[in-house]
């Protein structure tokens, strides 16, 4: 039974279609799984296309369900060639169903495993790096913050091109210099102020995309270690091996400043799409502007609006790890916490 939505929920989940059911679609196979639940690849029974179904388990508690339903409120928004295209969602058997763009060429993590030890070619690192600065700097101009990005939560078309997905962990900023509070993130992705325990803003995101630019200039993590406290130590004091030498200057300086520890220091993604010192390497792997006016914008206004019937600066709380450790227990968190302090006194 599909559940209809009250009309004191309508205007904030209107994108959550009660006509709408799983009938419309054949399930080909389970593509990933994880705490929020299951992703699958389905075929709409009208057009024959495919698309991944990403079902997730509404809680009992109504506070707890305008949370898990938030993702579908931020995809439905963020309309840009470099993002994964939202088509609809809605429930029924406790569940909401996000239906979405699928990307044939997988993620970005499975591409850089594939390669073993062939370097990808300074050609395919520019595209694509272009092209998730594109993306992301589009949903930084709308206050949002995506605050888990990673390698593998960046999708392949068949045609080559990237395209940001999973907003899972999403927040949405009540101005353009507020900060979130909330630890999210993947531990290899997870810049030093966060570590920190300190407010953050969408120079958290330009730290991330850095480990993910240096993923594909390397093959590997920048902040690799034994441990957890190894690791954190190494993020916050920005302690990487450096470059391969044949990359150019550009690249090995673009890195050094998205790892600036001090959030200050970090550029912005526009500073990097128009910095003389890169653009010239990035303005020709961009998306066109015909394309993105097709695709539509959503303008500041509109991020005011949903700021304000969201009515918190974080969206999604909680964290999404990588890997087989993960922070859930009381130590863990005091093991964190200890830490940070000594990153302080380190950095």
């Amino acid at each position: 039974m599909v559940q209809t939505l009250g009309d004191k929920d309508r205007p904030m989940f209107d994108m959550v279609n009660a006509s709408v059911t799983m009938d419309g679609y054949s399930v080909h196979k389970v593509i990933g799984e994880g705490s929020f639940g299951r992703a699958l690849l389905v075929q709409s029974r009208i057009n024959h296309e495919n698309y991944v179904m990403k079902e997730i388990l509404l809680p009992k508690t109504q506070s707890k369900m305008a949370n898990t339903r938030r993702e579908a409120v931020l995809l439905s928004r963020m309309k840009h060639p470099s993002i994964v295209a939202f088509r609809e969602s809605f429930e029924g058997d406790g569940h909401l169903y996000i239906v979405m763009e699928f990307c044939g060429g997988g993620d970005l993590l499975q591409r850089i495993q594939q390669q073993r030890n062939t370097l990808f070619s300074q050609e395919t690192i520019l595209k694509w790096f272009a092209q998730m600065c594109s993306g992301t700097m589009h949903i930084h101009d709308k206050w949002v913050l995506h605050r888990d990005l990673k390698s593998k939560n960046i999708f392949l078309t068949d045609h080559g091109t990237v395209k940001l997905g999973d907003f899972g962990s999403a927040c949405v900023l009540n101005s353009a210099k507020a900060y979130a509070h909330t630890y999210v993130g993947t531990p290899y992705y997870v810049s030093p102020e966060i570590w920190d325990s300190k407010p953050y803003n969408n120079k958290s995101d330009v730290w991330s995309l850095g480990c993910v630019l240096y993923e594909l200039c390397t093959l590997r993590h920048p902040f690799q270690a034994p441990s957890w406290k190894s690791l954190i130590m190494k993020v916050c004091r920005g302690s990487y091996p450096p470059l391969p030498q044949h990359l150019p200057y550009e690249l090995h300086y673009l890195v050094k400043q998205m790892f600036k520890t001090n959030p200050k220091d970090r550029p912005s993604l526009h500073t990097i799409l128009t910095s003389h010192r890169v653009a010239g390497l990035l303005h020709r792997h961009l998306p066109n502007k015909e394309s993105e006016r097709r695709t539509g914008r959503w303008r500041r206004e509109e991020g005011e609006k949903v700021a304000s019937l969201l009515g918190q600066k974080t969206l999604i709380t909680g964290s999404t790890l990588e890997g087989k450790e993960t922070i859930k227990t009381q130590s863990d968190v005091l093991f964190i916490f200890v830490v940070r302090l000594n990153c302080r006194v380190l950095v």
